[in-house]
């Protein structure tokens, strides 16, 4: 039961802090510190706060249904329309072409990189330096953007290219933990133009694929045979995430309509503190 409640804890924090741009990662980092799990066999934790990620993903599925599923069922979708062609909304295809296009560079990566980073980097000291050099990153560049009118304001206009430096910022996150997938998708898409709103849906758009892939190579790496508890706190942690998600999307469409990202970049600086603070005294 005790530990139970650790993957209740753990499924809240990553709802949370998935969508919001201050690094899931950071943050499980030290609530792993502070009540990590007993009884599991060894990497487990490494694999689990990947593959709860499934529950965010979930999420944005049930939320953002209609603007991403990408056939026409019924006659009112259809317009009328007759033929195999009037089943396919070309729109969303086109949509999931260019998300495709984004999810390239980290895909590469991660595939034959995924090991060697997080040798290299998953580790406090970079987690932290990383939550304040982009934190500092969101305060300068929205101080940058806030007389700026931006050049895409809908998610059509997004262009191959817009997809693909979007997909590029994106191998930074994969690189870095700590950095924040989201947040480094949004600043590259900031940085080139598109608003803030639009910069966030395709955000979350591009995480469906991504986070599929990277929970999936992570269950291939540790292996399918979980016990009994590792089962049930992957399910538990996995509902939970799914549940905080739906309110934590909901809350930052409505913020980011009236808001920047200032208020978030301050917070990565803090928390970059904390973890730096916090391991190098009880390291």
């Amino acid at each position: 039961m005790v530990e139970m409640i650790k993957a209740i804890l753990y499924g809240i924090v990553e709802g949370i802090t998935e969508w919001l741009p201050i690094s899931s990662t950071g943050h499980l980092i030290l609530v792993e510190q502070l009540i990590p799990f007993q009884g599991v066999s060894e990497g487990f934790f490494d694999m689990f706060d990947v593959v709860i990620q499934l529950g965010a993903i979930l999420a944005v599925v049930a939320l953002f249904w209609k603007q991403i599923w990408p056939f026409a069922l019924t006659k009112k979708e259809r317009g009328g329309q007759t033929g195999a062609g009037a089943y396919l909304k070309k729109d969303i295809w086109t949509l999931w072409f260019k998300i495709l296009v984004s999810c390239v560079p980290a895909a590469v990566i991660g595939v034959l990189f995924d090991d060697v980073f997080d040798a290299l980097f998953y580790n406090p000291l970079c987690v932290a330096i990383a939550l304040a050099v982009f934190g500092v990153a969101f305060i300068v560049i929205e101080n940058w953007n806030k007389n700026r009118t931006p050049k895409v304001t809908s998610l059509s206009e997004i262009t191959y290219t817009t997809a693909l430096l979007i997909g590029i910022f994106q191998v930074i996150a994969a690189v870095f933990p700590g950095t924040s997938r989201s947040g480094a998708t949004i600043v590259g898409a900031l940085l080139i133009g598109v608003s803030r709103t639009v910069a966030a849906e395709y955000t979350f758009f591009l995480a469906i694929p991504v986070m599929f892939g990277a929970s999936l190579l992570k269950v291939v790496k540790f292996g399918f045979a979980f016990s009994g508890l590792e089962l049930g706190l992957l399910l538990t942690g996995t509902v939970v995430s799914f549940v905080v998600s739906l309110v934590v999307l909901r809350f930052l469409m409505g913020y980011i309509k009236k808001h920047d990202f200032k208020v978030f970049g301050w917070y990565r600086i803090v928390l970059g503190i904390v973890v730096l603070l916090y391991f190098g005294v009880f390291a």
